[in-house]
């Protein structure tokens, strides 16, 4: 985490930061990781983490919420039915989009709220390469999510710091500090087209464990000269 902070200049003295939990060990490893980091850095920066509810049966908000308090930080919970929309029948084809999209919405509009001019994430290294597979597979581009980018008129940041960090690291490090595992109530979790890319990735990377980090490294060597003109 610290290598993609430093690369990308993605924290300063003074920053306001929107923190967005999900309840998966990602976010939470990425909110306890900033947290834990000002103790022993020459940087102050604020946190505040929020947790868009998408609305579905099954909520772990409140739980959610006691837990991070546990850890020492108030959850700000915010209670939507963007869930909801995602699946409806007027959006069969792609409902992770919708949702996805009101949800990271929402977040801006908190962060605004609270005068942050960062949202923090908790993608990481296998979310960077699936995307990239998923832009190839049904959106007809070469893109994927980037560590830092800035968006209106660079007036607002996004960072993903661990955007260096392999999934199943991020997993061990959960699972030592006994984090608990929310279950994802979405009830297309187990069958949405990012599953479907990361079970076809974990086909290769058993095959030849160099190919998960040549794919990495590949997004950061590309030679536009061999591609197709549009």
């Amino acid at each position: 985490m610290g290598k993609a902070l430093r690369r990308y200049q993605m924290i300063s003295d003074g920053d306001r930061i929107v923190v967005g939990v999900s309840g998966g060990v990602d976010s939470l490893s990425l909110m306890w990781m900033l947290s834990e980091r000002r103790a022993r850095i020459p940087i102050d920066y604020d946190l505040f983490a929020v947790y868009i509810d998408p609305g579905f049966e099954g909520s772990f908000a409140e739980a959610l919420e006691a837990y991070c308090e546990q850890l020492g930080f108030a959850l700000r919970v915010e209670y939507t039915d963007y869930g909801l929309q995602g699946h409806s029948l007027t959006n069969r084809e792609n409902p992770c989009f919708l949702c996805s999209r009101l949800r990271r919405r929402r977040l801006f509009e908190i962060a605004a709220e609270l005068c942050c001019h960062k949202l923090a994430l908790g993608h990481n290294k296998d979310d960077v390469i699936e995307t990239l597979f998923l832009n190839i597979c049904y959106a007809g581009e070469i893109s994927t999510m980037v560590p830092s980018q800035t968006l209106f008129q660079q007036r607002f940041s996004l960072i993903r710091p661990l955007a260096f960090a392999d999934e199943d690291l991020i997993r061990r490090f959960a699972k030592d500090q006994r984090f608990p595992d929310f279950q994802n109530p979405c009830p297309t979790a187990k069958t949405s087209k990012r599953q479907e890319i990361k079970s076809l990735l974990q086909q290769l990377y058993r095959s030849n464990n160099k190919i998960k980090g040549n794919i990495f490294r590949s997004m950061s060597h590309v030679k536009l000269e061999y591609l197709l003109k549009s």
